[in-house]
């Protein structure tokens, strides 16, 4: 089943010359991404309440080195949003697909939010077809998710420079948000990014549009909290993952501290990086200094 949003690329790839928008059915559902530049293949997965869009203001950089191929993941955008399947080990197999069906035998892969859970899942149960991962400011979900607080405490408190992340509760639940939200999806965009990021204005009001779009439905709303009710399936694969074996880069802003702890458990190859004077959507507040980040490692 495809699934329509009311905004279309068109508009958005005029700003973007030399990408095209293409789809590919693999694992069972149809999955949208937009590509171009040449190179080295490198899969690019945005997260939650984002789509391929996020990478807009790096995709120009890598381009001139790379083959961008940038996804909207399973339940995202104009890709299909089936009722199951959203664990990240199975969305790895989307992706997974995808390369093959796009004739490669591997490629660098980057994910940002829920990008970065299914990037890892990728890299962790496909390690042959990820030559270089890259981690933008989130870990996969491991068994410390059941630490995070139900209430926050005084050192989550407004100012402290920590958003509680209530959000990651909210999203468990089926049925109500979408029947809450639906038609007022922009309520919640604008508070997680207004509380998310240093300098408010650049995720723009055209920017917020696109994301508004793309989740102001109840199968878009159903779909994306899918991604975070498959976090207990997630938790338990990841107990089995071993090492990963590739080079894995993590680039930090708000998770700089939470990768450097997670991925010397998680990595044989690994290093991090941290991005200042920006929150977690660092793709929007940085992209130069994140591009070069992810270019000075991809070599």
């Amino acid at each position: 089943m495809m699934t329509q949003i009311s905004s279309t690329n068109e508009e958005l790839l005029n700003a973007l010359p030399g990408f095209q928008e293409r789809y590919a059915s693999v694992n069972g559902v149809h999955l949208h991404y937009v590509s171009g530049g040449k190179g080295n293949p490198l899969i690019l997965l945005p997260g939650w309440p984002e789509t391929w869009w996020a990478y807009h203001k790096v995709m120009p950089l890598l381009a001139q080195h790379y083959e961008v191929i940038a996804v909207d993941i399973r339940g995202m955008g104009h890709s299909d949003m089936p009722l199951m399947g959203y664990d990240k080990k199975n969305m790895a197999q989307d992706l997974a697909e995808l390369i093959t069906h796009l004739g490669y035998s591997n490629a660098y892969v980057a994910g940002h939010d829920i990008g970065a859970h299914v990037a890892f899942s990728l890299a962790a149960n496909h390690p042959k077809l990820v030559s270089k991962l890259i981690l933008l400011d989130t870990p996969h979900p491991t068994p410390d998710m059941f630490r995070l607080p139900m209430l926050p405490t005084g050192s989550m408190a407004e100012g402290s420079g920590y958003t509680y992340p209530w959000w990651v509760a909210f999203n468990q639940l089926k049925q109500l948000p979408e029947q809450v939200l639906a038609g007022r999806i922009r309520i919640i965009l604008d508070w997680v990014f207004d509380h998310l990021l240093l300098n408010k204005n650049s995720i723009d009001t055209s920017d917020r549009a696109v994301y508004a779009a793309a989740y102001d439905t109840e199968a878009g709303i159903r779909a994306s909290n899918a991604w975070y009710q498959a976090f207990l399936q997630d938790i338990e694969d990841s107990k089995t993952y071993a090492a990963l074996p590739m080079p894995v880069l993590g680039i930090g802003a708000s998770g700089y501290e939470l990768l450097n702890y997670t991925l010397p458990e998680q990595a044989t190859q690994w290093q991090v990086v941290q991005i200042e004077e920006s929150g977690h959507f660092l793709l929007a507040e940085q992209p130069q200094k994140t591009a070069a980040a992810m270019m000075a490692f991809l070599g």
